[in-house]
């Protein structure tokens, strides 16, 4: 039994490092699609003005709350994609089974969702230098935050992104169960988004948004994303594994 579970692992480590060296190019469009979100933080995150006689002004705010949306959106594609046929397929050049492959591929999301999540501090700082050099013609203030600040600054953004990568894998799982659910998932989506419009108080999507971001307390706020993230990923590994192994 220990002898098999030891070589499970082996199997799982050959499978992450082969993951890490042959999606490269879901890092390479990381670094593209931060740039891409970096142009669309010059536009600034807020904004606000003010006028005392002759006197008038105005502010903007620029942060990585941009640069971190379009990571999220990032994992979440991602992580439906290393779901489909042709990555699924690339597992079976090693002896592997489906709950080997799901570790694995967990394994890979996670270490890309940690890549993910230090480079947007890393993308922020370049945001910063650019605005200084575009910028000139503005006072520019920039806050500065303490080790501590920084270092939880990276892990929720890890988190977030985590966060998404997880549930976009269980929507990539549900999809390679039944194509059917690439109508259901978005009518769902959709359905959700124009009850809470049609209804003048939206309630669904704020109130799970709120579940996260107003929770002051930053070890409830990982136990939060710790636990659905494990509940997201768990179901997969349990849809995945009724999936008909293929032949």
């Amino acid at each position: 039994m220990y002898l098999a579970e030891v070589k499970a692992w082996d199997i799982v480590k050959k499978q992450y490092r082969y993951k890490l060296k042959s999606y490269f190019g879901v890092f390479t469009s990381l670094i593209v699609i931060q740039l891409l979100a970096i142009l669309f933080s010059f536009n600034g995150t807020g904004m606000g003005g003010g006028s005392s006689n002759s006197l008038s002004y105005e502010f903007y705010y620029y942060t990585s709350d941009i640069i971190l949306v379009f990571m999220m959106i990032w994992a979440f594609i991602t992580a439906i994609i290393i779901t489909t046929r042709a990555y699924r397929y690339d597992d079976f050049s090693f002896v592997t089974n489906r709950t080997i492959s799901q570790v694995s591929n967990i394994l890979f999301l996670l270490s890309a969702s940690i890549f993910a999540g230090i480079t947007v501090y890393l993308s922020t700082h370049l945001f910063q230098i650019l605005a200084f050099y575009f910028k000139d013609n503005y006072s520019i203030i920039v806050d500065s935050l303490s080790f501590t600040e920084f270092v939880m600054g990276i892990i929720t953004s890890i988190l977030y992104i985590f966060l998404f990568a997880s549930a976009g894998y269980l929507v990539g799982i549900l999809i390679q169960l039944h194509k059917g659910f690439l109508l259901i998932i978005p009518t769902i989506l959709f359905g959700g988004l124009l009850l809470d419009g049609m209804g003048g108080d939206p309630r669904i999507f704020v109130n799970i948004t709120k579940f996260f971001g107003d929770e002051t307390s930053f070890i409830l706020f990982i136990c939060k994303v710790a636990i659905v993230s494990s509940i997201l990923l768990l179901t997969s590994l349990g849809i995945s594994n009724r999936m008909e192994v293929r032949k």
